[in-house]
């Protein structure tokens, strides 16, 4: 599902308008990213956890040049689901047919 697809869908289901729907799903998306760049985590109560995880420092290795690069600590975002949400996912009859 794409993010213009997710736009349409809940502009139909509340009713508000489809520019309306876009500019407050951008909105959260800037909050998120600029609030993790800051080192902030955010959390939503029965949905997730966007986080920034720390990453060791490690040496990496170049194979075609035969060089070993050194790959300092950083951090990336990582976002962790919920107990409610897997369990919905888990539960769902979709996935089971897929599968």
């Amino acid at each position: 599902m794409t993010k213009a697809e997710v736009i349409a869908e809940i502009a139909e289901k509340t009713g508000i308008d489809k520019a309306d729907v876009q500019h407050t799903i951008e909105a959260f998306f800037n909050v998120v990213k600029s609030s993790m760049a800051k080192g902030d985590n955010i959390y939503v109560r029965g949905f997730g956890s966007f986080v920034n995880k720390k990453r060791a420092k490690k040496i990496a290795r170049n194979i075609s040049k035969n060089t070993a690069i050194v790959i300092d600590e950083h951090y990336v975002p990582s976002f962790k689901p919920a107990k409610v949400f897997i369990e919905k996912i888990k539960s769902s009859e979709k996935l089971k047919v897929v599968s």
